[in-house]
């Protein structure tokens, strides 16, 4: 169950795929392969739970014999593990004890009975002493909640992570924890601090349990784009040395960052469109999937906006590559949503930009502060009269 530096946990890889065989999207073809793939999986790690509720909803057939022999498998070595806990805490010592629990840990983990294994890794934790031991248990804990996408588990199991390290924790341990808080922010919709947490580990990247670096970079760019500014994005991810060697293995994610970055966006578009078709297909992406498309339009179209004070709807359409209705109809969604700061001038065919000054709004602001301060002052000086 240990995994070796550079390999994904299987049951995350197993995730991916029971996302894949119930998503839309995914061809038939495809998913004749990807059930083969899962059974086998659920087979060579006796998931008898797991087999159970994919047959009950349809997702495999159901074989009572092969469920009956990988219950009793389960049961066997359960009966193994019981044995060596009882050895150790006999015959040996203290950390022995711990390991044999740890095994049985491990061992509830790889079935995927996730009850069982949060009981184990509690009285795990009550025989460590190491804090290194400890943030170990809880990288566990947070595999099994992305493996079930739990987030109260995994917001928890963070929390838990930060009060360790408050007693102690080695800074590798600390940047693997950035990456799964980074995970559990992206999977909740949090892109801006989603993106600040992969930027800092992006030098530092050891966790491969959860995700290739590939993958990595590809998460770090998507939530980067709309999060930064031109000028951060620039310094961290434009021209961040870690990303430009990855970036252009995965397909359409160079075009997408350097369009946008350098105002092609007729590129971008094309870029935007393909990239859609990867977004849709990532299980922690997915369910954020018309967001994300609506947030990286609003980057795109104010950008455009932001050198004019007017131009032509014309003039628009055509930098975008698309029709002019298009454009208008896109454009008025996000007029009416508060998203864009601009008008249309239908008759005329002309956008016109209205951008809030930055420092009028300031000074409004803290007029208005002032006068709240100031009836404050009132009041209290009218309670210290009497």
């Amino acid at each position: 169950m240990e995994e070796q530096e550079g390999s994904q946990q299987p049951q995350l890889v197993l995730a991916h795929k029971l996302f894949l065989l119930t998503h839309p999207d995914v061809e038939d073809i495809d998913k004749v392969r990807l059930r083969d793939e899962v059974l086998a999986a659920v087979k060579a790690d006796d998931m008898a739970s797991l087999y159970e509720s994919l047959a009950g909803a349809s997702v495999l057939e159901m074989d009572s014999a092969l469920l009956d022999s990988m219950r009793k498998r389960i049961d066997e070595e359960i009966k193994k593990l019981d044995e060596k806990i009882a050895d150790a805490e006999e015959n040996l010592g203290e950390s022995e004890v711990r390991e044999a629990h740890l095994a049985k840990s491990l061992f509830f983990i790889k079935v995927g009975d996730k009850e069982k294994a949060l009981e184990q890794l509690k009285l795990t934790e009550s025989k460590t002493v190491a804090v290194g031991q400890k943030m170990d248990l809880v990288f566990y804990t947070l595999q099994i909640g992305f493996f079930h996408l739990d987030f109260d588990l995994i917001s928890k199991s963070i929390d838990k992570a930060k009060n360790l390290f408050e007693e102690g924790g080695d800074w590798e341990r600390k940047n693997r924890l950035k990456v799964y808080e980074g995970l559990y922010y992206m999977s909740t919709r949090n892109f801006k601090r989603a993106a600040n947490l992969f930027l800092d580990s992006i030098s530092t990247f050891t966790t491969y349990e959860l995700f290739p670096y590939d993958t990595f970079i590809f998460y770090t760019v998507l939530t980067s784009v709309i999060s930064l500014d031109r000028v951060s994005l620039k310094e961290k991810v434009v021209d961040a040395p870690e990303i430009l060697a990855v970036i252009g293995k995965i397909p359409y994610l160079s075009d997408f960052l350097n369009s946008l970055y350098g105002c092609q966006y007729r590129s971008f578009f094309v870029a935007f469109s393909a990239l859609t078709e990867h977004i849709k297909l990532d299980r922690y992406l997915q369910p954020h999937f018309r967001y994300y498309m609506r947030e990286v339009r609003t980057v795109v179209y104010s950008q455009f906006l932001e050198s004019y004070k007017s131009v032509t709807m014309e003039a628009m359409a055509s930098a975008f590559g698309v029709s002019v209705d298009f454009i208008d109809l896109e454009l008025s969604r996000f007029i009416a949503a508060g998203k864009l700061h601009c008008k249309i001038d239908k008759v005329a065919g002309v956008l016109e930009t209205n951008r809030p000054d930055a420092k009028n709004a300031l000074y409004q602001a803290t007029i208005k502060q002032g006068d709240f301060l100031l009836n404050r002052i009132q009041k209290l000086s009218r309670v210290i009269d009497l």
